[in-house]
């Protein structure tokens, strides 16, 4: 597992620094001091405010993640949430994407319940996430009127309904072993019966734990919009075209490096330059900030709560991919 994960950062790398040697050989002319005069002219008001939302995000995530344990766990505290949730999103920041199973690991073991019927409540989130984004991305394609303004209105579009594709499998997929889940794990254990080590009872066994945590799909939940930070650097940008940008930063966000992103950044910087004609100095320093907003500001807290409980990132991420692969592969339990 750890040479897959180092071949997987490895590739990640190469692609990065591809990108970026692209990105500066473009802008030979890349004036360094108007650069940190943008960043430095920014409103310490909207960076404040951006990371007071972001803030109250992640407290509304612990909320959203108690209406799902509602069923399974209905004495579930709140408050006792919102500490696996920061850590979670601290580990996603410090540890890239290999952090991303430390949250439902986490309040798995808090809340003793099964890995993988939080990896269904985490799916679910999912779900829930990209398609409150997709709504909002839908509304900006198609009804906004500032959006139609842009070149690329066409691509936006298209984007918009391959979003709404992706929505529409990833909740059928969802209710099918929601409804059926039951009787998907039987006809697993009945297939592989006479296989060595129980293994079709030990996948139906998780199939059953899955749809349990799915018994959350009937919840819902309030999805907070976060634009200020893309105010700060004073960008005259229409608030439906910033449903675009976030588009950019979300995609990009699937590339990103431990500690330092990348993805995010890249894609925000040349969507501001392309798409909406942004100086690069300018579309650099928004770009780099909003990184800093999104993903960085919850570092500090994680890491004093981290300390409090005596957790270790490296080790609670190396945990959570091993129980990941016993919740796939029972085999390896």
């Amino acid at each position: 597992m750890d040479k897959k994960r180092a071949a997987i950062t490895g590739v990640v790398l190469v692609v990065l620094a591809a990108l970026v040697y692209m990105q500066f050989r473009t802008w030979k002319n890349f004036n360094w001091d108007l650069f940190l005069a943008q960043t430095h002219s920014v409103s310490l008001f909207h960076i404040l405010h951006g990371i007071a939302l972001i803030y109250i995000a992640y407290f509304l995530r612990a909320v959203r993640w108690k209406l799902f344990l509602r069923p399974v766990r209905p004495e579930a505290s709140i408050l006792g949430l919102v500490p696996p949730t920061i850590v979670g999103f601290t580990g996603l920041a410090l540890l890239g994407r290999p952090g991303e199973l430390i949250r439902p690991y986490l309040i798995a073991k808090r809340e003793n319940l099964p890995f993988s019927s939080q990896l269904a409540v985490w799916a679910v989130e999912r779900i829930f996430d990209i398609g409150g984004f997709t709504f909002l991305f839908v509304l900006a394609a198609f009804v906004a009127t500032a959006p139609k303004r842009l070149e690329h209105h066409g691509t936006f579009e298209y984007v918009a309904l391959v979003l709404t594709g992706i929505v529409l499998v990833l909740t059928l997929g969802a209710i099918a072993v929601h409804r059926s889940g039951e009787a998907l794990a039987k006809w697993v254990e009945q297939r592989f019966a006479h296989r060595a080590s129980n293994i079709g009872h030990r996948i139906a066994l998780r199939i059953r734990e899955f749809r349990s945590g799915l018994n959350t799909i009937h919840s819902t939940s309030s999805l907070l919009a976060l634009i200020d930070s893309y105010h700060a650097p004073q960008l005259e940008i229409p608030q439906t075209q910033i449903f675009l940008l976030m588009a950019s930063s979300m995609v990009g966000s699937l590339v990103q490096l431990p500690g330092v992103g990348g993805g995010s950044q890249f894609a925000t910087i040349e969507t501001l330059h392309r798409i909406f004609g942004v100086p690069p100095e300018l579309a650099t320093s928004c770009g780099i900030m909003l990184w800093l907003v999104t993903f960085i500001a919850i570092v500090p807290i994680g890491l004093a709560l981290a300390h409090r409980e005596r957790l270790s990132f490296r080790s609670l991420s190396k945990e959570s991919h091993e129980a990941e692969e016993s919740a796939v592969d029972p085999s390896a339990a």
